[in-house]
């Protein structure tokens, strides 16, 4: 175990993106007075965008006047993230890669190497808030006012307590839905600086701190991949397999590339042309998959076939450590961004420990298997999740 000098300040490392989320990310933890090293990460990408990523996260750590590593996860994010999407398209279901990315790469290669390198921290560029019993850290980064912590001792930052992380303050840009498989022994070494700022509260600092990322557009593609036609990687690799678009009455309104490319739900890029009989005119979305029969079933978009009171879900992570009493009433969403909704998760319907059944109050629409199912208590913080599996 390693021993510091208890006036020495703790040390943290910072993911670097290139973005301006991460970029502030660092900026706040130095003005908080944290020996503050920078990041990059390289994973495996097809966007080529990463070198341009690369070449602002440096530049915002030259302005920032911190340490710069670049790490090079490009083979393991291969094997945990990208072949973990194929083969879960392979099989069916929806994957979700930046859960994955999340729990294997950000808080589990980099969290490792960084601890091995001498660092106490890691920090995210991610919006949501950790609380920990601890009272110094009730609150994490307050936009009030910056308080420094020269004073503090890492035997105290780092006691294991009870860490909770809530929807970020600005919930439009709250990322907790991706954060669900994270656990105590994780989140004690982890820091959120910008879970209590707005994404334009982070820009304007950015902007009077001269950072060279304050302009920069979000991303909007896969964790590491970046923007690329991920029906079109997924065609490359697994190849097509044309069937029939059927409605639920059994007319053929379409022809498909192979049912594993589509998504409960889908609307666009369904491959249903308007000229074909029962097709004109209507909107269709993605009802059912039939893999034996090949068979690609739509529904019009208020059908009832599209919503379901009722999912199955596995893999289940409790950020406490600790499985709740069941029957619990509670809150969760099953995509990103969506409202929270009313729910019960059945012990009655228990199928094992880290199995369950969970009922909404309300239907919800496109119930989608290889997805995440995320549980909030009503004050806002994440009870835990997992993913969503077949009915």
């Amino acid at each position: 175990m390693r021993i510091k000098a208890a006036n020495k300040k703790p040390k943290v490392f910072v993911a670097m993106s290139g973005g301006v989320d991460s970029s502030v990310a660092a900026l706040l933890l130095k003005q908080k007075g944290y020996d503050v090293v920078g990041v990059y990460m390289k994973g495996w990408s097809l966007s080529g965008c990463a070198e341009e990523d690369a070449r602002d996260a440096r530049r915002t750590a030259g302005v920032l006047k911190i340490p710069f590593y670049a790490f090079d996860f490009e083979n393991e994010y291969k094997k945990s993230v990208v072949d973990y999407m194929v083969s879960g398209y392979a099989a069916g279901i929806t994957p979700n890669p930046d859960v994955m990315c999340n729990r294997e790469i950000k808080f589990g290669l980099f969290l490792e190497k960084a601890l091995q390198l001498g660092a106490d921290f890691i920090a995210t560029g991610h919006y949501v808030r950790l609380n920990r019993k601890f009272s110094m850290f009730n609150f994490q980064f307050s936009n009030k006012k910056i308080k420094k912590i020269d004073n503090c001792k890492n035997e105290n930052l780092l006691k294991n307590e009870n860490c909770k992380l809530e929807i970020a303050q600005d919930a439009n840009k709250d990322q907790s839905y991706f954060l669900w498989t994270l656990t105590q022994k994780q989140l004690k070494h982890c820091l959120f600086p910008i879970g209590d700022y707005t994404k334009s509260q982070v820009r304007a600092l950015a902007k009077k701190n001269g950072l060279p990322t304050a302009e920069k557009p979000d991303s909007q593609g896969v964790c590491f991949i970046g923007e690329i036609d991920v029906a079109g990687f997924l065609k490359g690799k697994l190849g097509i397999n044309p069937g029939p678009i059927k409605t639920l009455d059994g007319k053929i309104v379409g022809t498909h590339d192979g049912v594993i490319f589509y998504t409960i739900g889908q609307r666009k890029g369904i491959g249903i042309k308007g000229s074909l009989p029962g097709a004109q005119g209507k909107i269709y979305y993605v009802a059912g998959k039939d893999a034996a029969a090949n068979t690609l079933w739509v529904a019009e978009g208020e059908s009832k076939e599209l919503f379901s009171r009722e999912l199955t879900v596995e893999n289940v992570n409790w950020i406490s450590g600790r499985a709740p009493t069941l029957p619990l009433k509670c809150l969760a969403r099953i995509r990103y961004r969506q409202p929270l909704q009313k729910c019960v998760i059945e012990t009655s319907r228990q199928i094992n420990d880290r199995r369950f059944v969970v009922k909404f109050e309300t239907a919800q629409r496109a119930i989608t298997p290889g997805q995440s199912a995320v549980f909030y208590d009503n004050k806002g913080a994440m009870l835990g999740g997992g993913i969503i599996c077949d009915q």
